[in-house]
């Protein structure tokens, strides 16, 4: 039992290697390969020459050490495996947890941000939305994290839309033409998250941070709300950090290399 769990140390070594190549950003030299991974050519010479025949390295003819096709098919594998919404759904429990306040999945839908998961507090007011709900692009934390990282060809109608209803409605706390949405937009991207406080349901705030996959397409939204009489609303607060950090993990688990 003991040796199971300890595992087998030379395997483990070895992974440093291939690690080191996929963070890279192209092929590398022994030396270079060697020393991203902490041991000398020698010791590397001799992994690569095994990874060589199993396929995961490949080698050039200047000697540039690179993941090899058995790599990339594990990693074809792996992505096709992969299922954003079950693996947020997973951690919605711990992170209410550590946040203390009602969150959702969205992600984009024919008519725009769509609410596909839906995990209430105890502790939290109730909040008048419903799974299936589509979320406005300029007064909703939702919304502005889509329009911030969705492609603007597939958003702007929608946007055009939102912007003249503004004016007429005479919002002066949403963007009203495209200055206004350029900068909410940068806001959005600075800080890595969106924010509304007051703007979608009186009395309620939210934040929505974005989770991409490898091919560093948006795929959802972990989204946060609450009563502005208990909802940290910093941009450094708890509630933001910590929704940040769960978007930016499951990021990381999809493939997503920023």
């Amino acid at each position: 039992m003991e040796k199971t769990r300890a595992g087998i140390q030379s395997v483990e070594v070895g992974f440093t290697l291939l690690d080191a190549l996929a963070r890279a950003p192209g092929p590398l030299m022994l030396r270079d390969l060697a020393a991203a991974a902490g041991m000398s050519a020698a010791k590397a010479h001799r992994y690569l020459v095994s990874f060589q025949r199993l396929g995961l390295v490949s080698q050039d003819g200047s000697t540039r050490y690179d993941l090899g096709p058995a790599a990339l098919k594990l990693g074809l594998a792996a992505i096709t495996r992969l299922d954003a919404i079950k693996l947020a759904r997973e951690r919605m429990p711990a992170l209410m947890e550590r946040i203390g306040h009602t969150l959702a999945l969205a992600v984009w839908g024919n008519f725009g941000p769509t609410i596909v998961h839906w995990e209430e507090s105890p502790q939290s007011v109730t909040v008048n939305l419903r799974l299936g709900d589509v979320m406005p692009l300029l007064s909703s934390a939702t919304g502005r994290c889509f329009a911030a990282w969705v492609s603007r060809d597939a958003i702007a109608p929608l946007l055009r839309e939102e912007l003249a209803r503004a004016r007429q409605l005479g919002r002066t706390d949403l963007p009203r033409n495209q200055t206004d949405l350029n900068f909410m937009l940068r806001q959005v991207r600075e800080h890595g998250l969106a924010r509304v406080v007051d703007a979608l349901l009186p009395g309620i705030a939210g934040f929505c941070a974005p989770v991409f996959d490898f091919d560093g397409h948006l795929v959802l939204g972990m989204v946060a709300m609450g009563s502005v009489a208990s909802f940290d609303t910093a941009w450094d607060g708890p509630v933001a950090t910590s929704l940040k950090a769960a978007a930016q993990q499951l990021s990381t688990e999809l493939g997503h290399r920023p």
